[in-house]
């Protein structure tokens, strides 16, 4: 073993070696880098309390004059409209809004104490997409408690418009629970109350939302009568870049609400930008490996003939190749330790910087980037050793 490695170091190139070992350093940080960086920012953007939701739109038909004086279109959605939406490539899932068909009002206060009371209304869409914690969002008929969501703009309109003029006080997401609202239902004859306690604040859905289940019972019960197409409807996308999208709504006369598109454009393209970022690494990444692979062969062939001796000699081609993929093993080990110190450090620079801006944002895991690293470490090791073992037998069977 001494005699192999002594001709291995004798015609070691160190700047050939330095080269690799620095651009492989550095394709492998890449590859980390951009996993793990996506996988950071990635819930700011999609988690349900992240500021941008972006595969959610909401659609509407355009409401015109003649709509107003009763001689438009029909401004509701038919059964029809929805299953061909649905069945748009773009499209993952169809949702409608369902809005109550009866009269509803409601007064508000804390400890039994009235503070003002308004008219207003219901919807309700799928659990599926409905963005609070769903473990108390449950409603049937004999339950005496309503669930409610409200829009999070509703509680700023609240806390910056209204109490702030009627010195009433300000009013938490935490503490909007312990607020006593009781509603009163008109419709078909009756007049009847029902408590409601808001259970979450929504940032995707701008309306009061109760349950599904208690939309249909209500509206049975109060409105029997009353048509129920939806006049809006939620959509989720795949892709909130593609063009066919706006195409789709367009053509049909829809309208979009808010910047939802732009928003989920915004996600799409920090994705697509991780994957390019990702991409240049592992080019990196594979270019280097290749530099490796391409010295180890070198310097075996550089000492092929003193190979060949000690071959005849009784050295066996495992132990002839041993040294040289030791040396592989050992090189690529190097930058997958240094690439997760470095991806350690610079992670806490950048993540100081995202919870100053959101101190919300929960901090991910670093075990994703590592466990790729130590793939990637595992393949390619495994693949500069079979070159090199393979080169040896060839010397062993006298092939080159």
């Amino acid at each position: 073993m001494k005699l192999v490695w002594k001709l291995l170091r004798r015609h070691i190139s160190l700047p050939q070696l330095g080269g690799f070992f620095f651009a492989n350093l550095l394709g492998m940080l890449i590859v980390l880098l951009s996993l793990q960086f996506y996988k950071d920012v990635k819930p700011i953007f999609s988690e349900e309390d992240g500021f941008i939701r972006p595969d959610y739109l909401i659609l509407s038909k355009r409401i015109s004059t003649l709509n107003t004086i009763g001689l438009g279109s029909v401004s509701t959605f038919s059964e029809r409209e929805m299953n061909e939406l649905a069945s748009q490539p773009f499209a993952k899932r169809v949702g409608a809004f369902t809005a109550s068909q009866y009269k509803v009002s409601c007064s508000m206060g804390i400890d039994g104490v009235a503070k003002f009371g308004t008219e207003m209304f219901f919807e309700s869409v799928p659990d599926a997409f409905v963005d609070v914690d769903l473990g108390k969002w449950h409603f049937d008929e004999n339950d005496d408690v309503v669930p409610i969501i409200l829009p999070k703009t509703y509680l700023a309109i609240y806390n910056f418009g209204f109490a702030q003029s009627q010195n009433l006080p300000k009013i938490s997401e935490g503490v909007a629970g312990m607020v006593e609202m009781t509603i009163s239902m008109r419709g078909n004859g009756l007049n009847e109350y029902i408590k409601g306690r808001v259970i979450g604040f929504s940032t995707r859905l701008n309306t009061i939302l109760a349950p599904e289940s208690f939309i249909k019972w209500s509206n049975e019960r109060y409105a029997p009568e009353a048509q129920t197409e939806p006049s809006r409807i939620i959509l989720e996308v795949k892709n909130p870049a593609d063009a066919a999208i706006v195409n789709y709504i367009n053509d049909r006369g829809y309208e979009l609400e808010d910047d939802k598109l732009d928003a989920g454009r915004v996600t799409f393209f920090l994705r697509l930008t991780s994957a390019i970022v990702m991409g240049i690494g592992l080019l990196i990444s594979l270019l280097s490996f290749y530099i490796l692979m391409l010295s180890i062969y070198l310097l075996v062939e550089k000492n092929s003939d003193k190979m060949r001796t000690l071959l005849l000699i009784g050295y066996s081609p495992a132990r002839v190749a041993l040294p040289y993929q030791l040396l592989t093993i050992g090189i690529n080990a190097a930058v997958l330790l240094l690439a997760i110190v470095a991806l350690i450090c610079l992670r806490s620079l950048y993540m100081k910087q995202l919870w100053s801006v959101f101190p919300k944002m929960s901090d991910g895991s670093i075990l994703p980037a590592i466990l790729l690293g130590i793939v990637l470490f595992i393949i390619v090791s495994i693949a500069n050793c079979i070159v090199v073992r393979r080169r040896i037998n060839r010397i062993w069977n006298n092939k080159d």
